[in-house]
């Protein structure tokens, strides 16, 4: 499980609910199916509106990836593959790399290894992988606008909650003690609209982009891997290629690494 996002939705949860009990205000109040319907039900009618049924299927899947650790291989061990690859390649040829291909896991390395065995233009495999990592940006920035527009629409919907519980308390002014109780009801759909906006829809947008920078920058990794084996560079040359695409502490403990063996 991705921990960081189960710490952040437990510690938002805990401090918005213990803050309210030292404000000491009434937490019965917050028992208000209205609200929870104008701001949950509202937020989903406004992005059924505004998206496709396609799109829509795609929520929960989006809301189970933010809560599993990222399953992209790490830079290191990308890194020793490229190499060992190179070296199987000037030992025994390009098309020797054609028993390893059953052993890679990811299906866009796997397909451009297979187009460079192939013997595929380097210039059309490149041309490939660089449409398909644009189609799968555009994938990935559908994703996240789902919920960016649900973390715009919740408390815009918090406001109209609002002035309807406004609206129903002002109807009646004759009990003060009921209308007291009324207005502070009222402003429930605000706080929902505010915090399921800004503390739920936008984190999880925000980590997704992350997600999503994290497979680009491996996906952009592998294309210069896989040009550089296509171009018979050395395995010296491919590691000092590949190395710019892992952080600096990692290149540090890598060369370690090396120097130790």
């Amino acid at each position: 499980m991705e921990k960081s996002t189960l710490i952040g939705l437990v510690a938002g949860f805990l401090s918005l609910g213990i803050g309210y009990v030292l404000k000491g205000a009434d937490p019965s109040v917050l028992i208000n199916p209205a609200a929870y319907l104008i701001i949950l039900g509202g937020t989903f009618s406004c992005l059924f509106t505004g998206f496709t049924l396609e799109q829509m299927r795609t929520f929960p899947k989006l809301i189970k990836k933010t809560l599993q650790p990222p399953d992209n291989k790490p830079k290191g061990e990308l890194l020793h593959l490229f190499v060992e690859l190179s070296q199987i390649a000037r030992r025994e040829g390009i098309l020797a790399l054609e028993n390893r291909i059953n052993e890679i896991q990811d299906p866009f390395f796997r397909s451009g290894l297979s187009m460079v065995i192939d013997g595929m233009d380097p210039e059309f495999v490149s041309d490939v992988l660089e449409a398909e990592l644009q189609v799968m940006e555009h994938r990935h920035a559908e994703c996240m606008s789902i919920f960016v527009q649900a973390g715009t629409y919740a408390p815009t919907l918090g406001v109209l909650g609002a002035v309807v519980g406004l609206i129903a308390a002002l109807g009646n002014l004759a009990d003060i003690v009921a209308l007291g109780h009324a207005i502070s009801a009222a402003f429930v759909a605000t706080l929902l609209g505010i915090f399921t906006g800004y503390v739920l829809w936008l984190p999880i947008a925000n980590k997704l982009k992350i997600l999503s920078q994290m497979e680009i920058a491996q996906k952009r990794m592998i294309i210069e891997g896989i040009l550089s084996l296509q171009a018979g560079d050395s395995p010296t040359a491919i590691e000092a290629k590949l190395m710019i695409f892992i952080p600096q502490t990692e290149r540090d403990l890598l060369k370690s690494e090396k120097v130790g063996e």
